[in-house]
C-alpha cells in the first residue's frame, strides 16, 4: 500500500505492506527512495509489517515545508514524528547508507528513540565518514554550487557512465543503476526538489562531527542492534561496522561479500535472510510506550 502523510516538516510518501507482524521501518540513504528496499521487502514474507517512507533527501516528490530542517538531526526527528503518527510501536528501525546515520541519531536520543525496539545499521555512515568517501565529499560539495551550477551538475546524472563513476554512484551499488536513475528524477526535473536537496547537501557540510558527538549516546542504546555492512564496501570502511558492534552493548555484526554500500540493491536475500533471522531471534515488547490499563497497547496497526 501506498500513502502520505503530513508532518511538521512536509508531507511524506511511504510504502506500508500492512499487517499485524512486527513493525519494520526502512530508511533509505542520500538522493534514495522507498524503493531501495523493494527486493528486500519481497524476500522478508507476510510475518512482518514493512514501511518504508521516502525521506527529503533528494528523491522525494513533495517539496518540503518552508523553514524545515533538513539537517541529519532534523531527519532523525522527521523518522521520530514518523513514527508517533503512524502509532508504530517496538519498532525494528532498519538504515542504509544516509538512513544508517539518521537510525544512529534516533537510537542515540531517548526522546526519539521512545518506539524503537532494535536497530539494524546496513552500511552507513558512521564516527567521522561524514561526508563519506570520495562519493559523498563529491556530491555534498556540489550542494555548495549556486543553484544554476547545482542543476547543471545533476543534469550530468542523466548519463549512464556518469552515474557509474566513483564521485556518483559506481561505488554505492555493482548491480542496481536502473533503480539509481529512476531516483534521481525528482532532482531532475523538479527545481523544488533542487532546492530541498541543496540545503540536504549544505546541512550534510556543516554535520562532520554529528556522528563522532553522538557515538556515546549510541552506546546507551542496549536493546537488540545488527550491523550488517558490505565487506567490498570503498565507501563506507567496513572497520566503521566492526566498531559500531563494539560500541553497541547489545550487538551482533554480519558482513556480506560480492556488494557495494548498497545492500539492498546488490544482495538483497542475504540482507533478508539476516533481518528475518535477527528479528525472530530478538525478544518483542508488546509497547515501548508506557502502557497502563487506561492507555491499550495500539502498536502495529495497519495505517
Amino acid at each position: 500500500m501506498s500513502g502520505q502523510i503530513a508532518l511538521a516538516a512536509g508531507t511524506i510518501a511511504y510504502e506500508d505492506t500492512g499487517g499485524n507482524g512486527p513493525a519494520v521501518v526502512l530508511l533509505p540513504g542520500l538522493l534514495m527512495d522507498a524503493t531501495l528496499w523493494s527486493d528486500v521487502l519481497r524476500r522478508l514474507g507476510p510475518g512482518v509489517r514493512c514501511v518504508v517512507p521516502t525521506l527529503p533527501l533528494g528523491a522525494h516528490d513533495t517539496p518540503v515545508a518552508h523553514g524545515a530542517d533538513l539537517s541529519l538531526a532534523g531527519q532523525a526527528r522527521i523518522v521520530a514524528e514518523f513514527l508517533e503518527r503512524l502509532e508504530l510501536d517496538d519498532v525494528t528501525l532498519v538504515g542504509n547508507d544516509t538512513g544508517g546515520a539518521i537510525a544512529q541519531l534516533v537510537a542515540g536520543d531517548a526522546e526519539l528513540r521512545r518506539h524503537v525496539g532494535r536497530i539494524v545499521l546496513v552500511s552507513c555512515e558512521a564516527f567521522d565518514n561524514v561526508p563519506p568517501g570520495l562519493t559523498g565529499k563529491t556530491v555534498v560539495l556540489s550542494g555548495r554550487l549556486p543553484a544554476p551550477l547545482f542543476g547543471l551538475f545533476v543534469q550530468q546524472l542523466r548519463l549512464k557512465p556518469i552515474r557509474r563513476t566513483p564521485i556518483a554512484f559506481g561505488w554505492l551499488t555493482k548491480r542496481g543503476d536502473a533503480t539509481v536513475a529512476r531516483w534521481l528524477r525528482p532532482v531532475l526535473t523538479q527545481r523544488a526538489i533542487r532546492r530541498d536537496t541543496m540545503r540536504v547537501l549544505r546541512a550534510l557540510h556543516t554535520d562532520r562531527d554529528i556522528l563522532v558527538d553522538n557515538a556515546a549516546r549510541l552506546a546507551t542504546f542496549d536493546r537488540p542492534a545488527l550491523i550488517v555492512w558490505a565487506s567490498e564496501d570503498r565507501v563506507m570502511p567496513p572497520e566503521h561496522g566492526r566498531r559500531l558492534a563494539q560500541l553497541l552493548p547489545n550487538a551482533e555484526l554480519v558482513e556480506i561479500d560480492d556488494s557495494y554500500t548498497l545492500i539492498p540493491l546488490d544482495r538483497p536475500t542475504a540482507l533478508a535472510n539476516a533481518i528475518e533471522r535477527f528479528i525472530h531471534a530478538t525478544p518483542f515488547q508488546t509497547s515501548t510506550r508506557i502502557a497502563s490499563a487506561e492507555q491499550p497497547d495500539v502498536s502495529r496497526r495497519p495505517g
